[in-house]
């Protein structure tokens, strides 16, 4: 499993105050309410920022950090991850994961085919997509209890069953 989770994307800087923009990779939009800290990577390494303020607009997080009081002192982190430590996540309901904790996992049909690996999780309304790089092609599977029948941990595997229609 991994240690750090990612919960946004500085988009831009928000007014002559030091805000930014964040565009949540979260769920849950309103945990950024309850972090006092977040991470961001600079140079290989994560540096702890001290949140300020929360506040929220058209979907987006608007954060005040620390230390960062005017427009220039954040134009520099466009485009940068937001982490949190694992610590720091809230707590998954029933079959629930976290998307960075499958992220290339072998994928393997019920009927025992090796298909590839989890290159990605699209996020649609009605359900997750994964994306199965099978080495010439992507194949495309709904997260669907027909189609995802369990997460092998231990083997780093997802067992799924292929709809007709799906594997073409």
């Amino acid at each position: 499993m991994v240690k750090w989770l990612r919960v946004g994307v500085i988009t831009s800087p928000h007014g002559l105050q030091g805000e930014v923009k964040v565009f949540p990779t979260t769920d849950e939009l309103d945990r950024f309410s309850a972090l006092h800290e977040v991470y961001l990577d600079i140079d290989q390494e994560k540096k702890k920022l001290q949140i300020e303020k929360v506040r929220y607009m058209n979907q987006m997080v608007i954060l005040k950090v620390q230390g960062w009081d005017k427009r220039e002192d954040v134009e520099r982190y466009r485009k940068q991850d937001l982490w949190i430590e694992r610590s720091q996540a809230l707590p998954l309901a029933e079959n629930e994961v976290y998307i960075a904790d499958i992220l290339g996992f072998r994928i393997k049909s019920d009927i025992g085919e090796d298909l590839g690996y989890l290159k990605d999780v699209l996020k649609t309304g009605a359900n997750d997509v994964y994306v199965v790089d099978t080495g010439d092609k992507e194949l495309l599977l709904p997260s669907i209890p027909e189609c995802i029948l369990d997460i092998l941990w231990d083997e780093e595997c997802i067992l799924v069953h292929i709809l007709e229609g799906l594997g073409e």
